[in-house]
C-alpha cells in the first residue's frame, strides 16, 4: 500500500493532465482500491477525484485562453472536450465566465482557480486505536447523497433528524450513528444520519435505512470538539490506514455519537469506526 495514496494520486494526476485519466488508472498507480481513495481524497481536499481532474484541467486552460490562446477548441480537446459548447458549459459552471470573455479579458485574476493540491493539511495526533468485531447493526433514519464537492450539508442533515430521536417505533438507546455507504466510482456516497433500531418494519416514510453487517473495526476516538472531526478522518485515512499494514473492508464506515453527546455543545464520545479485513 502507498504510504501517501492522496500526496501520489495528486502527483499522478499533475503528471497525466494532458492524458487520458480514470479514477481506475489512478487508484491502480498508488496500490490503493478506488473506495480508500475516493474517502482519503476527499477527506484531504473536499473534492472528489474526479472533480479535482476537472478543475484542474479546467484552470490551466483558463491560464492559457488569458495569455492569447488562438484556438478555443484547441484548448478545449486538450482539457479533454470532444466540443466548443461543452467545454463553455464546464467553464461557465467553473468559473462563471465563458472561455471566450477569459481570453478577451487578458488575465484571470476575477476567477477562483484550482492550483495544485499541497497536502498542507496537518495531521493530528491519533490515540491507538482499538480493535472490535462489530455485531450486526440496524441503523435507520435521514439519508442524503453527497459528493465530497457537497458534503457541507450534512450538518443541516443531523439537525433534521434530531427532532425524531426518542420517537421512532424499535428505536434502541440513544446513541447515533453517521454512516458513510453505498459510494459509487464518481465518488458519490449516501450518509445516513441515524440510530439503531429493532427492525425496519415501523419507520418513517423519508427514513432511508441500512443493515450494518457483523465486521471487524479499527475504533478511533475523537476527543476534540465535533467541528474538528474532519482532521481525525483525514489522518485516519491518509496516515494510520495506509502505514498499518491493514487493508480496508467493503463495508460501511461510520461515526458513532455516544448517548452523552450533546448536540448543541457538539461535545461527548465521539469514535470513528473504519472496516478492516481480518
Amino acid at each position: 500500500m502507498n504510504p501517501d495514496p492522496v500526496g501520489g494520486a495528486v502527483w499522478y494526476i499533475e503528471t497525466h493532465l494532458g492524458g487520458e485519466l480514470s479514477l481506475a488508472e489512478i487508484a491502480d498507480f498508488v496500490k490503493v482500491s478506488r473506495f480508500h481513495l475516493l474517502r482519503a481524497f476527499g477527506a484531504a481536499t473536499g473534492l472528489s477525484v474526479m472533480s479535482y481532474v476537472r478543475a484542474r484541467r479546467l484552470t490551466e486552460a483558463a491560464r492559457q485562453l488569458a495569455a492569447g490562446a488562438a484556438d478555443i477548441l484547441g484548448v478545449a480537446i486538450a482539457a479533454g472536450y470532444a466540443s466548443h459548447e461543452a467545454f463553455t458549459r464546464a467553464f461557465r459552471d467553473q468559473f462563471g465566465q465563458t472561455p471566450d470573455a477569459v481570453r478577451t479579458q487578458g488575465h484571470t485574476s476575477n476567477i477562483k482557480l484550482v492550483e495544485a493540491f499541497g497536502m498542507t493539511e496537518n495531521f493530528v495526533a491519533l490515540e491507538q486505536p482499538r480493535f472490535e468485531q462489530g455485531r450486526v447493526t440496524l441503523v435507520a433514519g435521514l439519508g442524503e447523497r453527497y459528493t465530497f464537492d457537497t458534503n457541507q450539508g450534512i450538518p443541516f442533515l443531523w439537525q433534521r433528524f434530531v427532532p425524531y430521536i426518542g420517537h421512532i417505533e424499535g428505536q434502541v438507546g440513544f446513541a447515533t450513528y453517521g454512516v458513510c455507504c453505498n459510494m459509487d466510482g464518481s465518488g458519490s456516497f449516501e450518509y445516513i444520519a441515524g440510530l439503531e433500531v429493532r427492525d425496519f418494519s415501523e419507520l418513517p416514510p423519508e427514513f432511508r435505512h441500512i443493515r450494518i453487517p457483523q465486521q471487524r473495526y479499527a475504533v478511533f476516538r475523537h476527543r476534540g470538539h465535533v467541528s474538528t472531526i474532519r482532521s481525525t478522518v483525514y489522518t485516519i485515512w491518509n496516515k494510520w490506514l495506509p502505514r498499518s499494514g491493514y487493508m480496508l473492508a467493503d463495508s460501511p464506515d461510520y461515526e458513532f455519537y455516544g448517548e452523552d453527546f450533546n448536540g448543541q455543545t457538539g461535545t461527548g464520545r465521539i469514535e470513528i469506526w473504519l472496516p478492516i479485513k481480518s
